[in-house]
């Protein structure tokens, strides 16, 4: 399952050096983080009010969006998937309210 988010996060490192013009990606990744933020943003509030409707067509539809430029993101922070899956695994075996505890107050684990 991950091999489609590795592949998306794949291409979207390869269009770090394409025209803007030419491509979406270059186009969001020259605009800058702020853009790049705001397209999350909005995208999350789309998964929100699909999922609030209950049409599992659109929640799916603005899941990808929401997956895909959460990938932008992450590859502008010099991240990938495997960061996020890495601390995906890392809290399996572990209660989510135990997780929740031991997080600091600015939501990061503590020890980070």
């Amino acid at each position: 399952m991950s091999e489609a988010l590795h592949r998306l996060a794949a291409i979207i490192e390869a269009r770090k050096q394409a025209d803007p013009k030419a491509s979406y990606v270059a186009k969001l990744l020259a605009e800058g983080r702020d853009a790049i933020l705001k397209k999350v943003g909005e995208e999350a509030t789309e998964t929100i009010i699909a999922g609030k409707n209950g049409e599992p067509a659109a929640l799916v539809h603005e899941t990808a969006d929401l997956w895909f430029h959460t990938l932008v993101l992450l590859a502008d922070c010099g991240l990938g998937p495997e960061e996020v899956l890495g601390e995906l695994e890392r809290r399996f075996g572990t209660s989510g309210l135990d997780e929740k505890l031991s997080r600091s107050p600015r939501g990061r684990p503590t020890g980070s």
